[in-house]
């Protein structure tokens, strides 16, 4: 799952591994949706809510749901320290820390949920009472891009469709205009395959999320903390491979 980059020609197992994660995705942005109103797993949903809520004149709300995505930022930026900066200095990237991090971040969601720290699931869409809950989904999935952005050589993301959307439609033009016989054509194809299939997966996520979390409320996120979980066990190996071949 980590140990590849794209432009390696990943296999089918590699790209299996990618596809739990697009599914993990799908999952905890429809558990965020139904248990608070918003999209947990991009910042667009929440850079719009600044902007609708600020014309308002309610400026303490505003800035609350503007800092609700400084933690997928933080998820992120951890996960660059932790995998990108190792590799740059020739050490052993840290992904199963990170995936780690995600995992138990999930699980603190799923707990918290069921200690009622979050209010009734789906009940309430005030910022207050969900922004623990939100920020821990969203440090979840900055973690979990950048992990999997990382091992992809930024060719998957696994927590939202926009930039996977345009880089499809942008390669499906590129596949339109290059000859057959020209050396990038086949990577490209790979590479739209595997956009097109993330795509797919991500909304069947989101579908058996919607069910799961309809069905269990809040302890629906132990499923996505368990596939993180795995992730987390596979980037241990993936660290251990990269120690051996270094």
């Amino acid at each position: 799952m980590f140990e590849h980059r794209f432009d390696r020609n990943a296999g089918p197992r590699v790209i299996f591994h990618w596809y739990i994660l697009s599914f993990t995705g799908g999952c905890i942005n429809a558990g965020g949706f139904l248990a608070t109103g918003r999209f947990v797993s991009h910042v667009t949903g929440f850079a719009t809510l600044f902007g609708t809520t600020a014309v308002q004149v309610d400026f303490g709300h505003a800035l609350g749901i503007l800092s609700v995505p400084l933690f997928f930022l933080t998820g992120a930026f951890v996960a660059g320290m932790l995998i990108e900066r190792p590799i740059y200095r020739g050490k052993r990237p840290r992904f199963d820390w990170v995936m780690g991090m995600s995992a138990l971040s999930l699980l603190a969601a799923a707990f918290g949920g069921e200690f009622e720290s979050f209010g009734n699931f789906g009940e309430s869409v005030r910022l207050r009472p969900a922004y623990i809950l939100l920020a821990l989904l969203c440090f979840a999935c900055g973690l979990q891009n950048g992990a999997i952005s990382s091992s992809s050589g930024k060719t998957v993301r696994t927590t939202h469709l926009t930039g996977m959307t345009t880089d499809l439609g942008l390669g499906i033009a590129k596949l339109m205009t290059i000859s057959r016989t020209d050396e990038g054509f086949l990577p490209e194809l790979r590479a739209n395959r595997l956009r097109g299939g993330s795509i797919a997966v991500f909304i069947v996520g989101s579908a058996a999320g919607a069910w799961l979390f309809k069905t269990v409320e809040y302890r629906g996120f132990f499923v996505p903390a368990l596939l993180s979980a795995y992730a987390a066990l596979l980037g241990a190996k993936a660290k251990t491979n990269f120690q051996a071949s270094a």
